[in-house]
């Protein structure tokens, strides 16, 4: 019964972000030349229910499993890249809300439908002050800044003594600056500003030491027990990044698709494009990449969700697998719309045409530090050499 309950409320879900097509489609060249997300977009995603799939169910979220997100991810990239992608980031930022105190999460969560950004990334400095701490420093590649109303912020804290270490912290965006310096070839509407700290002042229950929370040592007492939350973050973080490049590619693909059936093939004597043979291959080896990158999206999902509901523990390997299936999803994601973008002919390089726009997002992507296909093989084979990995992201 739970697991039919759990599919149904996938299906709604998946279909609601199916529904908002049109919209995304409609607003993805203004997105494109304005570098943010319209309001009117981020309105009925959010009127979706969308941006709560990661909240906790007391706080009026969905608390869904990662193959929810890998689904509803790829039916909003399939419209719009970066509609996608920023609904991922707040995701995986959400669900790292959820690893701090529950008073924190009262705060956070407690005033309705609440967006939350962040990074990863340690370009901060913290000092210890009297209950709490100060921070200083800017963050790049915020997704979703100019909508969120809370960010996760990641700082390197040095105190009196010992070795200065790097903590997890949030922040209200009301007490950062947001930067307009998202100048860029991909992912443009996604409006990945720079934040900046200049003196904020955390108390000390909204910080946690960040290599604790990457060995899945979490503060919150009312989610332990949540499913969703019996998982490492950076598996987490690779289940709910990859259905936004599963989406690119099968927008590539219709869009090819779309267009077929009054394409020529210039300077042959093909009258139509999908009359030629060497159409056949490159429909064929494309989708085939398709299909392989839907395996591994969905092996990583199926990893992250069924260690949670079994509450067991991870392997080292499994750790480092999940890394390696986001890059290969990444990967093949890329080879795919690669191959659709190569036989569309010189028409496509028009701006009204999605399939250049797909690929810049996805060439984007597959430039990210955590989904860098080459960096996550070697993690990968590292530590199938029976090497001990040489990154805290696992």
């Amino acid at each position: 019964m739970v697991s039919t309950t759990r599919e149904a409320a996938r299906e709604q879900l998946v279909r609601g972000a199916a529904e908002l097509a049109p919209l995304l489609r409609e607003h993805a060249v203004w997105h494109d030349e304005n570098r943010q997300l319209h309001d009117d977009v981020v309105d009925a995603v959010a009127d979706a229910g969308l941006f709560r799939l990661r909240v906790p169910r007391r706080y009026g979220g969905f608390e869904a499993d990662t193959r929810t997100l890998v689904d509803v991810a790829a039916e909003l990239g399939a419209a719009d890249g970066a509609t996608a992608w920023t609904a991922s980031v707040c995701w995986i930022t959400t669900w790292m809300a959820g690893l701090f105190p529950d008073e924190v999460q009262d705060e956070v969560f407690g005033n309705g439908d609440v967006r939350v950004c962040g990074t990863l990334s340690p370009t901060a400095m913290a000092k210890p002050v009297g209950g709490g701490v100060v921070v200083d420093g800017k963050w790049g590649f915020i997704s979703g800044a100019r909508h969120a109303q809370w960010q996760v912020i990641i700082a390197v804290l040095v105190e009196p003594e010992g070795e200065p270490y790097p903590v997890m912290a949030v922040a209200p965006m009301s007490d950062l600056l947001v930067v307009d310096d998202w100048h860029t070839s991909g992912l443009r509407g996604s409006g990945s500003v720079s934040t900046v700290a200049r003196g904020v002042f955390v108390p000390s229950e909204r910080v946690l030491p960040l290599p604790a929370v990457l060995q899945g040592q979490y503060a919150s007492a009312r989610n332990s027990e949540l499913p969703m939350f019996r998982a490492p973050l950076l598996p987490v973080a690779s289940a709910s990044s990859v259905g936004t490049v599963l989406g690119l590619a099968r927008g590539a693909r219709d869009t090819f698709r779309r267009r077929l059936p009054d394409r020529k093939i210039t300077y042959t004597d093909y009258d139509s494009q999908s009359a030629a043979p060497l159409t056949h291959h490159q429909v064929a080896a494309a989708t085939l990449k398709l299909d392989q990158a839907e395996f591994h999206a969905h092996r990583l999902a199926a990893l992250v969700d069924g260690k949670g509901a079994e509450n067991a523990p991870w392997k080292l390997e499994e750790r480092a697998r999940a890394r390696a299936d986001l890059g290969a999803v990444v990967a093949l994601g890329r080879e795919a719309v690669d191959i659709f973008a190569n036989a569309s002919g010189g028409s496509s390089i028009f701006l009204d045409v999605p399939i250049q726009r797909i690929a810049r997002d996805v060439q984007a992507i597959n430039q990210h530090a955590l989904m860098h296909p080459d960096t996550n093989n070697e993690l990968y084979g590292r530590v199938l050499c029976g090497l001990e990995p040489n990154t805290l992201y696992i």
